[in-house]
């Protein structure tokens, strides 16, 4: 059982180190849905605390209201609405996975045509 634990948590491990910083919001959307789903105020907690302080003020007006957001949302743990807060961060998280389809759908014309030109030029 250790071992499938450990194999478990150093898969997580790699996934985390490896993960673009949008995978990065997604996981911890994950985290905190998974928490509001166990009825675990801590992690939720947590979760959505990461998520706060890691906002970038340098754009007030969308680092503003997802606070307002994730205030809303602890809030809704602190009275015991999991399912307040769950139904937030669902759909927050629905939204950066959509952004994240998107860069992807971007990068990836440009990463075909850089491994054909290496190819060809090889």
């Amino acid at each position: 059982m250790y071992q499938q634990a450990y194999g478990s948590q150093e898969y997580r491990q790699q996934d985390v180190m490896g993960a673009s910083p949008i995978r990065l919001v997604i996981m911890a959307y994950d985290f905190a849905i998974n928490a509001c789903d166990a009825k675990d105020f801590e992690k939720a907690a947590r979760a959505i605390s990461v998520l706060r302080d890691a906002l970038d003020f340098d754009y007030p007006e969308v680092a503003t209201g997802l606070f307002r957001l994730y205030q809303y949302s602890l809030d809704n743990l602190r009275a015991g609405n999991f399912e307040g807060a769950r139904s937030i961060l669902v759909e927050l998280r629905d939204a950066w996975s959509g952004a994240e389809k998107n860069v992807t759908a971007r990068t990836l014309p440009n990463r075909a045509y850089t491994q054909s030109v290496a190819r060809a030029a090889a």
